[in-house]
């Protein structure tokens, strides 16, 4: 290093090595890449505004991400290491203004510098484009995006309000169309500012003012001209975008261009590309309102016309129908009608009764005849039985006879039977009497139980405080011991 002197440079003035007198005092290739890396190292940590180009990555073995951020006159390599990179807000792609925090360093074997960047963040239009997805996610999330919240704009608007700024040429734009296309189209213009500090207050007024005319109007046109991303951000706006949702007349975006889509452009009821496009929506052009109602009025006379013609060929369908059951019914009629006219009973009904005068006396006749033999065979019958009859009574009265004496004689030995065995068990009961416990207690006796409902026949079987119950002749006395006195057997 002694043939190099690096001290006392400047930036204008370039590094000038000194030479020695032999090519041994210069510095190799690595010592040289070894010094350009020391003096990179000693460059501090930085933040380096730049957009991002030629990105690659991340890698599919390392997963790191390679590319260049550049300004209008440089370019730097840089590199996102795969354990920055996983810790991400937002994916890193061509385009993108983006804030990069890192050091320089040097890759010796090909002497190319690069950044590596330790951490990143979306800058200017960028970071607006992250905060307006976060914001359009969270009103996706609370359903203010979903189809079936959306209302229906009337076909054939009467009454628009429009919402925007009263001294561009938007407004007239959209008055000149609605003229154009549909002079019966009345307009409202509520004004106010569509960008700068306070615009999204002044819209969110001018939303609810126009929502407040009456009569009420059909739709509120929301609108303005086109403009750069920064200009369109009064769209994206979250309170003006809530106060388009909660609108109770419709609301129909024409926010900027055919590329631009705002916060406002998602929640309202219906999104077009211009405010020329959304004038032109809601009020269709008077020429064709006249041939839709005429190609109407055509298809209508043609259903009206078919619904005609098959009715006509239903009815006579059901005439001939009818017709022809009403023949069918009146032909078995009259056949039916053929057929009991032949009958006897109309034809000749005096033969009829006379027939049937015959056949009742005939039968009278046969009933009478009947009943005079059936008589005189029950005469012979009560003749044959009578002698019978006679016999079998004076035997009953021969056996009643018997059957009394037979009593009698059996009273009067039952009383003898049971004289004797009644005697004894009067005495078996007198004695059984005397010795019954009952009789005793009667007597002034008692029996006495201890606690387990066990006869006691000893004193000693209780103590002092022991319950016991005494059984008397009407009843029985609950007791407690207070004293024990045992008494001396008497001698045998």
């Amino acid at each position: 290093m002694s043939a190099w002197s690096l001290t006392g440079s400047t930036p204008d003035q370039p590094v000038v090595a000194d030479m020695g007198e032999s090519d041994s005092d210069a510095l190799s290739v690595s010592q040289a890449a070894e010094l350009a890396a020391g003096a990179l190292h000693g460059v501090p940590k930085i933040t380096v505004l730049g957009e991002v180009t030629g990105f690659r990555g991340p890698n599919a073995r390392s997963g790191h991400c390679y590319f260049q951020i550049k300004d209008e006159s440089a370019a730097l390599e840089c590199i996102v290491w795969k354990g920055t990179y996983d810790k991400r807000a937002f994916d890193l792609r061509d385009g993108l203004q983006v804030l990069f925090t890192g050091t320089f360093d040097l890759y010796k074997p090909t002497g190319k510098m690069s950044f590596k960047a330790s951490s990143f963040t979306l800058a200017g239009e960028g970071l607006l484009r992250q905060q307006v997805a976060q914001l359009a996610e969270k009103l996706r999330r609370e359903g203010l995006m979903e189809p079936e919240r959306k209302r229906r704009i009337p076909v054939f608007c009467t009454r628009v309000a429009v919402v925007t700024s009263l001294s561009g040429a938007v407004i007239n734009d959209v008055k000149r169309t609605l003229r154009r296309r549909n002079p019966m189209v009345e307009v409202v213009c509520v004004g106010a500012k569509v960008q700068g500090e306070g615009a999204p207050a002044e819209l969110v007024e001018g939303l609810r003012r126009a929502a407040a005319i009456a009569p009420a109007p059909d739709c509120i046109l929301l609108v303005r001209g086109g403009g750069s991303f920064e200009d369109l951000m009064t769209f994206n706006d979250e309170g003006l975008a809530r106060a388009v949702a909660a609108c109770p007349v419709p609301v129909v975006t024409g926010i900027g261009h055919e590329p631009d889509n705002s916060i406002c452009d998602m929640v309202s009821d219906r999104r077009c590309s211009t405010p020329t496009a959304a004038a032109e929506s809601v009020a269709p052009e008077f020429s064709e309102l006249v041939s839709a109602l005429d190609g109407r009025e055509q298809r209508l006379q043609r259903v009206f016309e078919g619904k005609i013609v098959r009715a006509a060929s239903a009815c006579d369908g059901l005439g001939g129908r009818l017709g022809r059951a009403m023949d069918v019914r009146l032909e078995r009629e009259r056949r039916s009608l053929d057929a009991f006219a032949t009958r006897p009973c109309l034809t000749s009904p005096a033969n009829i009764v006379d027939r049937r005068e015959v056949e009742l006396a005939q039968t009278v006749d046969r009933f009478c005849t009947a009943c005079e033999r059936a008589q005189g065979r029950f005469a012979m019958e009560l003749d044959r039985l009578a002698p019978r009859l006679r016999s079998s009574t004076a035997q009953m009265d021969r056996m009643g006879h018997a059957l009394e004496l037979a009593a009698s004689r059996l009273r009067s030995k039952g009383a003898q039977l049971l004289s004797a065995p009644v005697a004894e068990l009067g005495r078996s009961a007198a004695a059984l009497d005397a010795l019954s416990p009952l009789k005793v207690l009667g007597r002034g006796y008692s029996i006495a139980y201890d606690g387990g409902g066990s006869v006691a026949t000893r004193a000693d079987s209780f103590h002092v405080g022991d319950a016991l119950r005494l059984r008397m002749a009407d009843g029985d006395v609950l007791a407690t011991v207070d004293a024990v006195e045992c008494v001396a057997a008497p001698r045998e």
